[in-house]
């Protein structure tokens, strides 16, 4: 009888893992798994959109930056090329940035300055700096090297009712912290499609000194099951600034022209 229990108790066992698969495998990815599939969910091959970018200040005081932005995936199936150029207000119109998001390797990124006429490179030492006055630095909008981080799971949490998990990411390097921004970041990534939730992000001395919160996430991609994070806020806990972006448009466009992606096309007017 005993031996009878034993075997009906391994195959509803098997029976168990067979029709949950998404169970076993979620104990089985690593941490580097986890940040490696949420890069690939994001590879969209192409898209258009419109979207606003709201800077708030320490008293509440707003500014308003909108901008068009493309991108193309390119056949190396890794780099993903961005270009933003900027709509409004007057001060920033006309203002081009170009990015070349590589896989396992620094990106390029040049901005054209219209005042100037000039187009000029950003380093990797630069990356941290902000985003176009934003609390977004040029490195929150490329994915990272998952090779310069060490990964850690720290658990499970539910965010936003979506079941996610718990990635810290502690650079490698002083160099590669100086770059990104921060000596330590924490993840909660959602376990349905891999898409980042919200992150704290940790200074020199051990302090979160800011926080990303995901509003709004949209599959770009239904055939191949691509994500974007449409609507973000990131708020400085330490001078309590916050920056607002949400895509007011925004739509699959694998056909982009390769000539967006050029400096030619970089200062050219819109």
């Amino acid at each position: 009888m005993k031996k009878i229990y034993k075997i009906v108790f391994i195959v509803m066992t098997l029976f168990s893992l067979h029709f949950s698969p998404n169970a076993f495998a979620e104990k089985q990815l690593s941490p580097e798994q986890i940040v490696e599939n949420g890069n690939d969910a994001s590879k969209v091959a192409g898209l258009q959109a419109v979207a606003t970018l709201i800077i708030i200040d320490q008293k509440g005081r707003e500014r308003t930056r909108d901008y068009a932005q493309v991108s193309k995936m390119a056949s190396d199936g890794d780099t993903e090329k961005v270009l933003f150029k900027f709509l409004s207000p007057t001060d920033v119109k006309g203002i081009g940035i170009l990015t070349y998001d590589y896989h396992k390797k620094d990106d390029d990124t040049w901005i054209y300055l219209p005042a100037l006429r000039k187009t000029r490179r950003i380093v990797s030492s630069q990356k941290s700096k902000s985003f176009m006055g934003s609390e977004f630095s040029y490195a929150d909008t490329s994915r990272p090297i998952t090779e310069d981080f060490k990964y850690t799971n720290l658990g499970e949490a539910v965010v936003k009712k979506k079941d996610c998990w718990i990635i810290q990411a502690i650079p490698k390097t002083d160099e590669v912290a100086d770059e990104n921004g921060f000596t330590k970041k924490v993840s909660w990534i959602s376990k349905v499609d891999f898409i980042e939730r919200k992150a704290d992000y940790y200074d020199y001395q051990g302090e979160i000194f800011k926080q990303l919160v995901v509003n709004e996430v949209k599959e770009i991609d239904a055939v191949n099951h691509k994500y974007k994070i449409i609507g973000m806020v990131m708020t400085n806990v330490k001078n309590n600034r916050k920056s607002i972006f949400k895509y007011r448009d925004i739509k699959f466009a694998p056909q982009n022209k390769d000539d967006y992606f050029t400096s030619r096309y970089l200062e050219k007017g819109r």
